[in-house]
């Protein structure tokens, strides 16, 4: 748990303020979750990580759904129960079935294991494989 609370928007900076206004506004909330009021504590880091995280999951070649699901994949994989349970609610939100979800822990799954094979062994990359 970290030493610092979370600062809520009565007690924020303007810079912090700036930023929380922005998440709300893009993310049509009235709140920001609690990610952002930790990172509120160091105002140039929540700045530029909500900067790359509204950059990245913006509407692009691959849609809202499928980077949500994305980003949940890496986060089962990275351990990180509260990206887990974000993106897995905001996955849902976009459309995921219970039936997607479960696929796409399998997939987890299946290649966690095959990469540990692969790394354990050293298998050398196939020549058709090289781009």
């Amino acid at each position: 748990m970290s030493a610092h609370g979370p600062i809520e928007y009565r007690d924020a900076s303007a810079k912090v303020r700036a930023v929380f206004d922005d998440i709300k506004r893009t993310r049509k909330v009235d709140d920001v979750n609690n990610f952002w009021k930790y990172l509120a504590h160091d105002p140039a880091t929540l700045k530029r990580t909500w900067e790359s995280v509204k950059e990245i999951m913006k509407p692009g070649a691959l849609d809202a759904l499928t980077k949500e699901m994305i980003y949940l994949a890496v986060s089962v994989t990275n351990g990180c129960a509260y990206c887990i349970a974000s993106h897995g609610t905001a996955a849902r939100k976009a459309g995921m079935s219970e039936a997607m979800f479960g696929e796409l822990m399998a997939v987890v799954g299946m290649a966690n294991e095959t990469n540990r094979l692969a790394n354990g062994y050293r298998v050398p990359i196939d020549p058709a494989f090289e781009t």
